[in-house]
């Protein structure tokens, strides 16, 4: 059963990330490139999308209290996932709809795409990954079964980092050169195989339901976001981190198109790093069974450091950049699978220091970080985009010096700085390691509240 779970939990977020990069790291590109919208109305639809991704990031609390309350046959997450996975379907298809509005009208309608996007989205990330601390309370295991998740997600994502130029221009030349329909086919795709994987984790998956079930009130989930340590110093550590690895990735087509200029590269460029992030995450579990987390943590901070004073530095050729490329990301791979791990034992901690069993509202933390990374980033590339004239360029040759450094210090620069400082909170302040976390779970089996 274990081996089971750890196949259908791991194969379920492969469409999950297709989908989820479709949006985070293309919608932009696709309004910028493909709509070619204007100076004033990428401003507009930067800023709106900037705001909406704040604002909506606090509902996902809320969302966690909903889910910790759910009681079906099916368990409390499978029915939201469910839930989630569809509407946030709908809902991106129309924004990569070919609508016959312009303007304010236009605005609006995306708009209300976009948040109810975000929140459906959210309700199935939320559901999706309080599943994992569900099927297994030994922290070996949960390494196991979140880096195979992890593995899964990357080729997920990098199935479309990889794939969707080549495809969208092949479908754009099939379709006479109509650049909108293509995007939204392969927009369609996608959310077929979003709904199709899902499918693995809801049908295949058994939650093991040995927890003390209770329900949560808003109370609770105050208690559980701000009197929970641990919880909040993951948070702001995996904040900063989200805020560095949305801005670099957000910005990866903008930098083959106008810095190297060929934008084909970045799909060759992408295949290079895919394999590299899977290879770490391969070996994620045997490294993490001989080093502890905090060095794993360092060495993987040291990596991200060195790649990205190699990027910046780097004249433009492909092999110092990918070599810059494959030492960030390989780093960056291990740093989203220990956070995993960080975040699921906040739950076990949380129960322990407060009492109560909070999944969702602990879980509702990661797309909260998600989305927030995801709107500093479309803040952060709309003013680059306008600051460095990128958004009035058609070529390379378009975009001055000054421009270009405007480019790799928003894209390189800042990013590194934001990862760093949350390295260094997490040092500070993080301490739940193997001895801790076993003591917790010996404290609540003699409490009862593990069975």
């Amino acid at each position: 059963m274990d081996r089971r779970n750890q196949y259908c939990f791991g194969l379920g977020t492969v469409g999950r990330d297709m989908f989820y990069s479709l949006e985070s790291m293309y919608l932009l590109f696709f309004l910028t490139e493909v709509r070619r919208l204007d100076d004033a109305m990428l401003a507009l639809v930067g800023g709106t999308l900037t705001v909406l991704r704040i604002l909506d990031a606090f509902n996902d609390p809320i969302t966690g209290v909903i889910i910790d309350n759910t009681h079906t046959r099916w368990g409390k997450f499978k029915p939201w996932m469910l839930i989630g996975a569809l509407v946030s379907s709908a809902c991106l298809l129309l924004m990569f709809a070919d609508l016959p509005l312009e303007g304010g009208a236009y605005m609006a309608v995306f708009a209300v795409c976009y948040i109810l996007w975000d929140i459906f989205y959210g309700v199935n990330d939320i559901a999706y990954w309080t599943l994992l601390p569900a099927l297994s309370l030994d922290q070996r295991q949960r390494e196991r079964m979140g880096a195979f998740a992890r593995i899964c997600a990357n080729i997920g994502m990098y199935a479309v980092v990889v794939g969707v130029l080549p495809v969208t221009g092949a479908l754009t030349e099939a379709f006479g050169g109509d650049g909108q329909r293509a995007w939204f086919v392969f927009a369609a795709a996608v959310c077929a195989l979003m709904i199709g994987f899902q499918l693995f984790t809801l049908l295949g998956v058994k939650e093991q339901r040995r927890f003390k079930e209770e329900g949560t009130s808003l109370r609770d989930m105050v208690r559980a976001l701000f009197q929970n340590d641990q919880l909040l110093w993951t948070a702001v550590s995996m904040a900063l981190f989200m805020i560095g690895y949305s801005t670099t990735t957000s910005f990866g087509t903008y930098y083959f198109k106008y810095a190297y200029g060929d934008e084909g590269m970045y799909s060759v460029f992408a295949g290079v790093l895919g394999v590299s992030q899977l290879a770490a995450l391969l070996v994620f579990p045997k490294l993490s069974a001989r080093l502890s987390r905090r060095k794993l943590y360092s060495g993987a901070t040291a990596l991200v450091a060195a790649g990205y004073a190699l990027f910046f530095f780097a004249p433009v050729n492909m092999v110092p950049i990918a070599l810059a490329g494959v030492l960030l990301f390989v780093g960056q791979a291990f740093i989203q699978a220990l956070m995993l791990m960080f975040l699921a034992d906040t739950i076990e901690y949380g129960q322990w220091k407060l009492g109560k069993r909070s999944d969702s509202v602990t879980f509702s933390i990661q797309p909260l970080i998600n989305k927030l990374g995801a709107a500093v980033a479309t803040g952060v590339v709309t003013v680059t985009l306008l600051l460095s004239g990128i958004n009035q360029a058609e070529t390379a040759a378009d975009v001055t010096a000054q421009g270009l450094l405007v480019l790799k210090i928003a894209m390189m620069a800042l990013p590194m700085l934001a990862i760093a400082v949350g390295y260094f909170v997490y040092l500070r302040k993080y301490r739940i390691d193997g001895a801790m976390y076993e003591k917790i779970v010996s404290d609540l089996r003699e409490r009862g509240d593990i069975r």
